[in-house]
């Protein structure tokens, strides 16, 4: 008998806790319909209609990030200075063994494409703007050199080991990314795909 009373208490304890909890989700939930329904119309004021086109230009989420850096002379250099041109972006440092290895290949390709702009960018890790301009005269690489003095390009791009080589549209996109030495054969196969 006290097993039977005990299973009707906790039935009923059940059946008021479920009756319960369906006010308080029917309550809820009419309440968060009536605040999304503000929020959605606070939003869509001051849109255009949907027949209206907006002219401001959505940005790609492959566009290659901006930044700043000196060049042989001195003078800052941004990469969207070169906006409409292909560009051809290296980080190397003059102790680095494989940027050394791949540098003859980046100088033919220098030559050989006129059209895209190479920035050989000195990453300043461990570097000075001497020897880096010392180790390019040595070696009479005619390609033009930048330097990382601030670190920003460095940064921008998370570059944490040399080489690297950021393949980028005349439209600002980044055609791909190569970590490591770069043979001649897939420096060309890169160039071509920005360039045709």
């Amino acid at each position: 008998m006290k097993n039977a009373v005990k299973w009707i208490i906790i039935a009923v304890l059940l059946v008021g806790l479920l009756v319960s909890a369906t006010a308080l989700y029917n309550k809820y939930s009419e309440e968060y319909d009536k605040n999304n329904q503000v929020q959605n119309e606070q939003t869509t004021e001051g849109k255009s209609s949907d027949t209206e086109q907006s002219t401001k230009p959505q940005k790609n989420e492959n566009s290659a990030p901006d930044f700043t850096v000196i060049d042989y002379n001195g003078n800052e250099v941004k990469l969207s200075d070169f906006k409409g041109k292909p560009v051809v972006l290296n980080f190397w440092t003059t102790w680095c063994y494989y940027c050394k290895v791949e540098m003859p290949h980046f100088n033919e390709a220098y030559k050989e494409y006129p059209e895209v702009q190479f920035l050989m960018v000195n990453a300043m890790d461990n570097d000075t703007v001497e020897a880096a301009k010392a180790f390019i005269e040595e070696e009479q690489y005619e390609f033009d050199i930048f330097f990382d003095t601030e670190h920003e390009a460095v940064m921008t791009y998370n570059v944490t080991g040399y080489p690297r080589t950021i393949f980028i549209d005349k439209d600002g996109n980044i055609s791909s990314t190569r970590i490591g030495m770069l043979t001649k054969d897939t420096l060309e196969q890169e160039i071509k795909k920005i360039t045709e």
